[in-house]
């Protein structure tokens, strides 16, 4: 597609060295811990949503954002625009959408979790999709959540907080 991995956003502030968990009531997550973050999104609009929280909620995790299935699988597996060295650091936790162009979320979570050196990445699929079907297919697969998108800035502020600082305090695998 001829998109360099500068195309992929990344935010974040500063160093986590020496930091607990400070500041969560004034709306900010710091924390020890600065994983990777890993969002497959493609709608513009959820896309910049999210850059709004993790600026206003100032979340010290870096926030890498890809904008399809195929592309997450290209991250993943560090092939194509993200083989140079840096450009895809393993995340710690997935965001995955469900509805995305050449690969879908299910494509992407079943893939992830028949690969031996991926399949223990948390995975958190976050969805306009009320389906009751698609949350069973997705649970099926092995999502370690199902989350739907809240209507509006403050809702998914607060939805992306919980997610992060629940992560932040769970132990991830290796």
């Amino acid at each position: 597609m001829g998109r360099s991995p500068k195309s992929s956003w990344l935010f974040c502030l500063g160093s986590m060295v020496g930091r607990d968990f400070k500041n969560v009531n004034q709306g900010s997550i710091m924390t020890e811990k600065c994983f990777p973050i890993l969002m497959a999104e493609d709608d513009e609009n959820d896309i910049l949503a999210a850059k709004r929280v993790w600026e206003k909620r100032r979340i010290q995790n870096p926030l890498y954002i890809i904008r399809d299935g195929e592309e997450c699988l290209d991250y993943l597996h560090r092939r194509g625009i993200y083989s140079e060295p840096g450009s895809a650091p393993r995340p710690g936790v997935l965001l995955l959408d469900l509805k995305m162009p050449k690969t879908d979320g299910l494509m992407v979570l079943k893939h992830i979790r028949n690969d031996e050196a991926l399949r223990r990445l948390p995975v958190i699929i976050l969805t306009q999709s009320q389906d009751e079907e698609e949350r069973m297919k997705c649970y099926a697969l092995g999502a370690n959540a199902f989350i739907v998108k809240p209507v509006g800035l403050e809702g998914l502020s607060q939805a992306l907080q919980a997610v992060i600082l629940f992560w932040n305090l769970a132990e991830l695998p290796e």
